[in-house]
């Protein structure tokens, strides 16, 4: 756990255990709700990251002829990033409903770095994403086999 992590559950702790002893007046809510706040906002920005990373290596999996060069680097990305989204959702399941809109934000961008990566025209890639939310973050699946 990072130092961050542990300032914000000693916090979390400190506040819990005031509560238990009914010292409810002497918490700091403002404070408590802001780190609160911040713990969701960092959740959200690791699963956005991870859904970038992973959306552009699908979408080099599928478009990029010469994968079998590199695919077992992008295998164990797609894998890991897919395991690392999995853990974020369990400790924050309500980030799943924002999943499909963090992807259509962000896939022109993930169309321009895969295309970027790969050296292919950009029109290669398709204007709209090619696979469902479920698709990408389904283990099993992988694009272009059948």
């Amino acid at each position: 756990m990072d130092s961050v992590a542990n300032e914000l559950l000693y916090a979390f702790v400190e506040g819990n255990a005031k509560m238990t002893a009914g010292h409810v007046s002497k918490l700091d809510l403002a404070n408590l709700a802001e780190e609160i706040e911040s713990l969701g906002k960092r959740d959200r920005r690791a699963l956005r990251s991870r859904l970038k990373v992973l959306m552009r290596h699908l979408l080099k999996w599928c478009y990029q002829p010469e994968r079998c060069q590199k695919g077992h680097s992008w295998w164990s990305t797609i894998r890991t990033h897919r395991r690392d989204i999995e853990l974020i959702l369990e400790d924050s399941p309500s980030l799943r409903r924002q999943i499909p809109n963090m992807i259509a934000a962000d896939y022109q961008a993930m169309r321009l770095d895969a295309s970027g990566k790969t050296s292919l025209p950009l029109e290669t890639f398709p204007e709209m994403r090619p696979w469902t939310t479920e698709q990408i973050l389904d283990e099993t699946f992988w694009p272009g086999e059948a």
